[in-house]
């Protein structure tokens, strides 16, 4: 194998080699034998200007590559560094193409050894990273790169990172290795030339198979960790500790360093207390706190001596992740006896091995199927769950993923897979487990009963739940949207599907027909073609509907309109029409596609593993269908009391449509079903009361506030003393003026605002559109250059890598909506300022709350301070928690929106937050005090 690679790093005018781009910046790298042993940088005169976007994100200007060598100078030199060895980058074909290009201009024929791409090769190799960019695999490795973007600095963190990946590499399994090898001739990159390699000089007999590592039917799995066994004989002799004494006493044995919290104490208390009187309570716990450990520990105890599971419930993926990985290990560092807990998720999130190995080796794979492949074989050398949440799948690894996802088998299913099936093996788990933790839509999947993954149980925490009432709307309601109904019918348009439809007719042609004769199979794919058809005009008509409905919604791109029984316009009937026969078709094609699969079933004859598999797959096709023809009829065809409305985005009217239907209100639902057979459920979040009392998260609920404990623990934080809370008098009224104007108004004060704070702001906005029209006026206006601006729904990445970034520079301004309320945890001085631009009101025109105000006002209540004001205070709520995460942080929360001192209601908002000093002036004096608190 050649020892030596180059790897190559170029910072360049633009993406276009073709189109007149050139290199500005070439560094290289040169590794042979395991070591780095040459460096080599230089700046290139590009021979025209360098672009200002380019030079912001290199440092790199016109004045200093005016003296620098030409390429062609330099191109005798990279050719000879290059001479026999594999050219190595960071998206390698980037790279490649201007360095083809400027070295045939220097009159030489190009570089055509093998390439290698650290992408691949990371997405391959680390298939559990939150991202490939070099900035974020650079941090998960703990390498320096002090100088993203400039050419030498990236080509040494490059290099460093593809030495770790070929470490990674060489402590594969061989047998991991040889299927490696074999799918990797579908890449990009030359990686198989290097696999053939370190795959020969690997020797079979010197494999050690670590403690870590399992052979099973082929491939090499990770020793699982046995569940510690639930001895039944096991009694606990230890007595909760009641008194704050004992408590420290249990809480010392574990952890050195210990800050006594009373609110902890009390509500450890509470919990207990909560299980042992089989009361529903509900606890609303400030920041502070510590609750996780608060109930986790009472809930251990409480499960061990009364040989219960525990069910914990969470909103959120990172609460149940910090759960497992944060609180869990240190519970069992405390506890004077052993506890078993299992995270919990529905079965479509485990990996069948059986369908895996069987597709692993299938033919005709496209290059995302390919690279998917390749990632689940390393990931599982190193999972021990299964779980699709761990991998970081691109869309295309998704479509493979529903191939080989666990699904409740019809005709496979060897017994021999059942020993390592992940989702048998939580199942399993959560058996034996004391504390069970999952997210509230599994919770209520345990309502229906249908074949719930969870074992029985009696007693409940669910956490962040505030968001109880809105999961258990979608959860009780249905969506039809255009994307996943369209996938799902075209992959059956697809060649290897059609195929499918021909091999089921192989199979029916050895078996007698009946005498009712069964479509042939190009009548099944022409009933693929109708449906798709059908679905692509159904939709159609749902966006027509929407448009013609939408009066006041000029330059709004996301939409939402209500669907209801009193229009009797055409639209409405044509939507119903074409609803019908969407139904008809999918009715159809089901029919003839079970038909078919029972006639197959019922026949003596064996099946191969192969054609299980295929038969399989359509078996779930059917009920995919029968699924979206239930969800049609129950939103189109049905008499139902829900709430319905259509979202879209108005650009592209019909990719980006879905239709809703869900109820009004749930507290009937959720009392009869669940608070009514549970034994004991806790409640609990930073945010359930409103001005102080419980009863309005009790309605939504189905509570009944005689019998349930209400219990409120304040934060331990020191308000008054961290927070200052500021209300500019110089803005206009918010419904006084246009929104332009508005935000014309508010981008000055935020500009003048990040100037005195130096950036380390959250701006927080109820409407998406609001929040796109600041942004782009402060771009605009230009005085704010220097600072980073990160909009959610703008630069792109998810909640957690927007949060991350912002944390990443010193002035920094990130601008949120909805999802940013909450959940998102900036500690300490990377967050100093919040700005809330107006109350977080919902829109009265939101279809949900329409009717949810329509129905109170119909039973004679009043709407907006039953339901619309208690809503906006608690997210209000939300929003204020994200300043002060520590009793370290200080703070100022500045509120655009004069209501909150204007109107009567405004006090509410006040009322419900801690007591902290509120200061009410112009810009020019509120940037003073500013100035003087921070």
């Amino acid at each position: 194998m050649s020892d030596k690679f180059v790897v190559i790093d170029l910072e360049t005018t633009g993406n276009l080699p073709k189109k007149g781009d050139k290199i500005i910046q070439f560094g290289a790298v040169v590794i042979e034998n395991g070591i780095i042993t040459d460096r080599y940088s230089s700046l290139i005169n590009p021979q025209k200007s360098i672009p200002a976007f380019i030079e912001e994100l290199t440092g790199i200007n016109d004045e200093m590559v005016k003296n620098a060598p030409l390429f062609a100078e330099i191109s005798e030199k990279v050719m000879s560094m290059l001479d026999g060895a594999y050219f190595v980058a960071h998206n390698v074909l980037f790279d490649l193409s201007f360095l083809q290009e400027e070295l045939i201009q220097a009159g030489f024929e190009g570089f055509y050894g093998s390439v290698l791409d650290t992408v691949e090769m990371a997405r391959i190799l680390f298939p559990t990273a939150d991202g490939y960019k070099l900035t974020d695999l650079a941090e998960k490795e703990n390498l320096q790169h002090d100088r993203p973007h400039q050419a030498d600095s990236d080509a040494q963190v490059t290099a460093e990172l593809f030495l770790i990946l070929l470490k990674r590499l060489s402590s594969l399994p061989l047998i991991t290795l040889k299927q490696l090898t074999q799918l990797s001739g579908g890449l990009k990159s030359d990686l198989q030339q290097m696999l053939d390699e370190i795959t020969t000089n690997k020797n079979m007999d010197a494999e050690e198979f670590l403690n870590s590592i399992e052979m099973y039917r082929n491939l090499a799995l990770k020793k699982r960790t046995p569940l510690g066994e639930n001895d039944e004989a096991y009694k606990i002799d230890f007595l909760y500790p009641s008194t704050d004494k004992e408590k420290i006493g249990v809480v010392k044995q574990g952890l050195e360093f210990f800050e006594k919290r009373t609110g902890q104490f009390r509500m450890m208390d509470t919990v207990y207390q909560a299980f042992h009187n089989k009361n529903h309570t509900l606890i609303e716990a400030g920041t502070g706190v510590g609750k996780s450990l608060g109930y986790l520990l009472p809930a251990a105890w409480f499960s061990k001596q009364s040989k219960v599971p525990i069910v914990v419930s969470t909103h959120t993926i990172q609460l149940q992740e910090q759960l497992l990985k944060k609180e869990i290990p240190l519970l069992e560092k405390i506890l004077p006896f052993k506890i078993n807990s299992v995270l919990l998720k529905g079965r479509n999130h485990y990996l069948s091995l059986e369908k895996f190995s069987q597709t692993l080796m299938d033919e005709n794979d496209n290059y995302d199927t390919i690279l998917t492949k390749m990632q689940i074989l390393v990931w599982l050398t190193e999972t021990e769950t299964g779980d699709k949440d761990e991998l970081n799948l691109s869309s295309g690894g998704f479509i493979y993923w529903n191939k080989i996802k666990n699904e409740a088998p019809i005709f496979s299913q060897k017994e021999e897979w059942k020993e390592k099936d992940f989702y048998l093996k939580a199942k399993r788990d959560a058996k034996a487990a004391d504390i069970i933790i999952t997210n509230h839509s599994l919770l209520l999947s345990d309502i229906k009963g249908e074949g719930s993954i969870l074992p029985a149980f009696e007693y409940v925490i669910i956490d962040e739940g505030h968001h109880l009432e809105k999961v258990a709307s979608q959860f009780f309601g249905h969506s039809l949207d255009y994307l996943s109904a369209r996938l799902m019918i075209g992959q059956f348009g697809l060649y290897e599907q059609k195929q499918l439809f021909y091999e089921m007719e192989g199979l029916l042609s050895a078996i007698p027909r009946q005498k009712a004769k069964l479509p042939h199979t190009f009548e099944l794919n022409q009933m693929v073609i109708d449906l798709t058809y059908e679905m692509d005009e159904f939709f159609k008509l749902i966006a027509i509907y929407a448009k013609a409905k939408l009066t006041n919604k000029k330059g709004f791109n996301r939409i939402k309109v209500r669907f209801t029984h009193f229009d009797s316009e055409k639209e409405r009937n044509a939507l119903v029409h074409s609803a019908e026969r969407a139904a008809f078709l999918l009715k159809d094609l089901h029919s003839a596609i079970m038909d078919r699969l029972e006639s197959i079933k019922g026949a003596k004859g064996t099946l191969s593993a192969a054609e299980k598999n295929k038969l399989e797959e359509l078996y779930l096709f059917g009920q995919e269908l029968a699924e979206l023809r239930n969800t049609v009829m129950k939103c189109f065809l049905k008499e139902s009391k829900e709430v319905k409305w259509i979202e879209m985005d108005t650009r592209s009217p019909q990719n980006i449509t879905t239709f809703l239907a869900q109820p009004a209100f749930v507290a009937d639902q959720l009392r009869e079903k669940f608070f009514q057979v549970k034994k004991a459920v806790v409640i609990t979040s930073a945010t359930l009361t409103v001005n102080h009392s419980f009863s309005y998260i009790m309605k939504e609920l189905g509570l009944n506030g005689d019998v349930t404990v209400q219990q409120s623990i304040p934060s331990p934080f020191e308000y008054k003393n961290q927070v200052q809370l500021f209300i500019p008098e110089d803005l206009p009224a918010i419904n006084s003026v246009t929104l332009d104007e508005y935000v014309i108004a508010i981008t000055e004060h935020i500009i003048t605002i990040a100037e005195a704070t130096k950036g380390r702001m959250l701006l927080l906005f109820t409407a998406y559109d609001m929040l796109k029209k600041t942004y782009e006026l402060i771009k605009e206006s230009g005085f704010l250059n220097d600072y980073v601006l990160i909009a959610q729904g703008i630069t792109s990445g998810s909640r957690t890598r927007l949060t991350r970034n912002f944390q990443r520079y010193d002035k920094a301004i990130l601008l949120g909506t909805s999802s940013f309320w909450e959940g998102v945890d900036i500690p300490g001085e990377d967050l100093s300022c919040l700005i809330i631009v107006r109350l977080p009101f919902s829109s009265p025109e939101e279809p949900l709350t329409e009717a949810k105000c329509q129905l109170i006002s119909e039973q004679g209540g009043n709407a907006f301070s039953e339901y619309s004001l208690p809503e906006a205070i608690l997210r209000f709520k939300q929003g204020f928690g994200r300043l002060i995460r520590t009793e370290k942080d200080r703070g100022i929360m500045i509120v655009f929106d004069r209501r909150i001192v204007t109107t009567k209601y405004g006090k509410a908002f006040l009322k419900s937050i801690p007591s902290i000093p509120v200061k009410n002036g112009t810009i020019n004096e509120l940037v003073e005090l500013i100035h003087s608190w921070l």
